[in-house]
């Protein structure tokens, strides 16, 4: 084996090596030892215990280097699950980040509304330009344009099995597609003005719309008629959102109220009164996320006393209202957006709402501490909409800078 200790040093561990065998008594070996390396005469004070000094050094160095490559190798696996805990974290802690998976472009005007596919991985979007674009939101992909509108397409649903795609526009009209021929099989005409939402019911027999003409309608989907009105808000009613069993629907005007009615009767159950401004969006917080509104309300540790059902809106007075509709009152507000609120997603996991706003954003709320969790500077104008994958990990964005956004989740 060849030596890669230089002269001098060979010197310093002969001494090292005699001292040692000196101070333990191993004459013998030292005389043995000294014949051989060529040692002359007595060993230096310098060298005593140098051995041992070194020798527990070392041992201490390749222990303090065990623990450094540990740290690094627990480190390393952080770094490419992508959060300190990601593997602790179940679906329901994830959350949108930056940057962007894909920014598809092809809309030739302002986005106005995306939703995803209840079953397959594709998204839709909606814009000013007349037209609704479909993507695939795994590979980023376009892959068809649905034209017909003689005007801003104000929004877009699919039914519950992603069959039939809906979409209602400035043009007064609201089309129904048949999503396996891309074909749109009939026009409704009602309204007086412009159609500003649609959504259907959980059984997909049934459509509702609301309008600037201030009216929401029910329409029946074999047949294209409308079977009912619901009529009270006083001025443009610009969403409407069904409950998960059906019987409540929310609708949000310029009148700055939310109302809530009773899909049976018509009947207006509950007006929902104090946001400053015209409000823009709202959502049903139903399930996980009825509970964690429970816990965010309860004043002590009994039975929390809100029971619901809950609702939160989004208005251009730049707050998200959380409201216990059984009893018609604002349970809390969320402060932080800097201009109006556009659109609002409840987290599948039931622990955040997400929100998308004209400041650019797109912001995480924890509903149990009533607080912002996490801002995403989302795009490079105003944020129109947002809608969130139920059980995969994406949440996509749409905006007036005429872009879709795919964001991963982690």
């Amino acid at each position: 084996m060849k030596m890669v200790l230089s002269q001098r040093q060979r010197e310093e561990l002969n001494k090292a090596v005699a001292d040692y065998l000196c101070s333990n008594g191993y004459m013998d070996a030292l005389e043995a030892f000294k014949a051989e390396a060529d040692m002359p005469g007595e060993i230096e004070r310098k060298y005593s215990g140098l051995l041992e000094k070194k020798w527990t050094s070392v041992i201490r160095l390749q222990k303090k280097v065990m623990e450094l490559e540990g740290k690094l190798h627990e480190a390393e696996r952080e770094f490419i699950a992508g959060a300190p805990t990601r593997d602790k974290r179940s679906p329901a802690e994830w959350i949108p980040r930056p940057p962007e998976k894909y920014c598809l472009t092809g809309h030739r005007a302002p986005v106005t509304r995306v939703v995803i596919h209840p079953v397959y991985s594709l998204l839709v979007s909606s814009s000013e330009d007349g037209t609704i674009k479909i993507w695939d939101y795994e590979t980023g992909e376009y892959e068809r344009t649905l034209k017909g509108h003689t005007d801003s397409v104000q929004d877009i649903a699919f039914d519950p099995a992603g069959k039939i795609l809906a979409s209602c526009s400035a043009d007064m009209s609201i089309k129904l597609w048949d999503l396996s021929t891309f074909e749109c099989t009939k026009t409704l005409h009602g309204h007086d003005h412009n159609v500003s939402s649609v959504t259907f019911l959980p059984t997909s027999d049934f459509l509702l719309s609301a309008s600037r003409d201030k009216s929401i309608k029910m329409w029946e989907v074999a047949t294209g008629y409308c079977v009912k009105t619901f009529t009270g808000h006083r001025e443009w009613v610009r969403m409407v959102r069904v409950n998960s069993d059906g019987s409540l629907i929310a609708s949000c005007s310029n009148d700055q109220t939310v109302r809530v009615w009773l899909t049976q009767t018509k009947e207006c159950k509950v007006e929902l009164r104090e946001h400053d401004h015209v409000v823009e969006c709202v959502a049903w917080c139903e399930g996980s996320s009825a509970a964690s509104i429970a816990t965010a309300t309860a004043t002590d540790n009994r039975r929390p006393q809100n029971q619901g059902p809950f609702l939160v809106s989004g208005a251009r007075d730049k707050t998200i209202k959380v409201w216990d509709v059984g009893v018609g009152m604002c349970l809390f507000t969320l402060v932080g957006h800097d201009n109006w609120v556009r659109g609002l997603v409840v987290h599948p996991g039931g622990n955040y709402i997400l929100s998308a706003s004209d400041d650019k954003t797109v912001r995480t709320w924890d509903i149990k501490n009533k607080r912002c969790q996490k801002i995403l500077e989302a795009h490079t104008h105003f944020c129109t909409s947002i809608d969130m994958h139920r059980s995969a990990p994406y949440v996509i964005t749409g905006s007036v800078d005429q872009t879709i956004k795919v964001w991963e989740c982690r």
